[in-house]
């Protein structure tokens, strides 16, 4: 359907939604795909627990502990990438083979998240890691949202390999996979605003990479536990989704004038610096306890207190200076319009469908903006009621 949804639709319309998704489905079950799946996991469980790094201690949970990992994101990434291309240049492996079975892929990895998420529940009921675990009283909610915050097996850490070594490394060795199909469809030339997409991506994942720890201290790893919400997210809608644009471009990528081209890219790699610099500021705020220097000068800040599930009072520093005084979630707006400019290089090639994730990360981050906001004023009371004083806007300054 090239990415039409409106053609989708239409096809429901006639044959009924059921009727279609399973005519269209992939099986589940090729042995071929589930040893790409799975050399890929492994692969990717051997780096995060035995490349070399240094330790990294996060921020301290509710119920008092910490979470310690180990920084080796970087070298892992590149690792992933070098080894890709190795296997590619020596005829170990044909990348596009991930194009044709794409679909096959995805409907494995639903299987796969399944099972995983059922053995999280499971190990959250028999064998917590720690005391940030515990049941809401509901079989249904404990698998969907998870038992645990910060789950590990045999000193694993369940969030950082699917959320960063699954979900995000698979983006970055998709892309590439999808930009190796570009190439066979086009007499092994990539075209133009294939380039320009997959190199945008590259540079997006791996400032990801580069800040993996700064993740580790975010939202997704603090406040959402281990359960089918976020591993689901991660193992498959992330493969899927992120990655959709992509997917699109390798067969139906129009031709982009050069200068096009390069104003998507300078527009683009600026949002993304952007998005680094303001998560940055906050980082070497907090692991500074301030102590430091934001756009020349020592940030302005509030002290907030709060009380902790055991009746302890402590202390946090809120940033009111660099990015972070322009809006409350400022880091959001410039990862909105760069994920635009992954989608830009289609053109109006295609309906909604290369503009899919943007449309989606633009909805996820608002409502995760909510979210924190709402999250932040029960913790901090009058303390964020100053904040927003100082800082009224949310987002976009005079929008939102």
């Amino acid at each position: 359907m090239d990415g039409n949804f409106l053609a989708f639709a239409s096809l429901c319309l006639k044959d009924g939604l059921f009727s279609t998704i399973y005519s269209v489905w992939p099986t589940p079950w090729d042995a071929s795909v589930w040893k790409m799946i799975l050399s890929f996991l492994v692969f990717e469980l051997i780096l995060q627990k035995y490349m070399p790094g240094k330790e990294f201690k996060a921020t301290v949970t509710p119920t008092g502990n910490v979470p310690v990992y180990k920084a080796n994101g970087m070298k892992s990434y590149v690792t992933t990438l070098v080894t890709l291309l190795a296997m590619t240049h020596f005829d170990l492996f044909r990348p596009a083979v991930v194009y044709d079975k794409f679909g096959e892929i995805l409907s494995s990895m639903n299987v796969f998240a399944l099972a995983f998420c059922t053995m999280l529940l499971i190990k959250g009921y028999v064998a917590p890691t720690n005391s940030d675990s515990g049941s809401n009283g509901n079989l249904v909610i404990d698998f969907y949202w998870g038992m645990e915050l910060h789950p590990r097996i045999l000193n694993w850490d369940v969030k950082m390999f699917t959320n960063c070594r699954s979900g995000m490394m698979f983006w970055a060795v998709g892309i590439l996979c999808f930009a190796h199909k570009n190439m066979e469809l086009n007499g092994g030339i990539i075209q133009l605003g294939m380039a320009v997409n997959v190199a945008l991506q590259l540079v997006y994942i791996s400032k990801f990479f580069y800040w993996e720890m700064g993740y580790m201290c975010s939202m997704d790893i603090q406040h959402d536990r281990a359960g089918y919400y976020i591993c689901w997210g991660c193992l498959v809608w992330v493969p899927s989704v992120y990655t959709s644009h992509s997917f699109y471009l390798a067969a139906n990528a129009p031709e982009l004038n050069p200068v096009l081209a390069l104003a998507i890219f300078l527009f683009g790699f600026c949002m993304i610096w952007l998005n680094y610099d303001s998560d940055n500021q906050r980082y070497i705020f907090r692991q500074t306890g301030g102590e430091c220097l934001i756009w020349g000068s020592k940030p302005k800040k509030i002290v907030a207190e709060y009380t902790t599930a055991s009746g302890e009072i402590k202390k946090s520093l809120l940033l009111v200076d660099g990015w972070w005084k322009v809006s409350r979630h400022f880091h959001y707006m410039p990862e909105m319009l760069a994920s635009l400019c992954w989608g830009l290089p289609a053109l109006n090639s295609g309906l909604v469908g290369p503009y899919f994730y943007s449309f989606f990360l633009t909805i996820l981050l608002t409502d995760r903006a909510f979210r924190d906001d709402d999250r932040c004023r029960k913790k901090y009371g009058v303390y964020w009621e100053r904040y927003c004083n100082e800082v009224p806007y949310m987002i976009v300054p005079f929008v939102v």
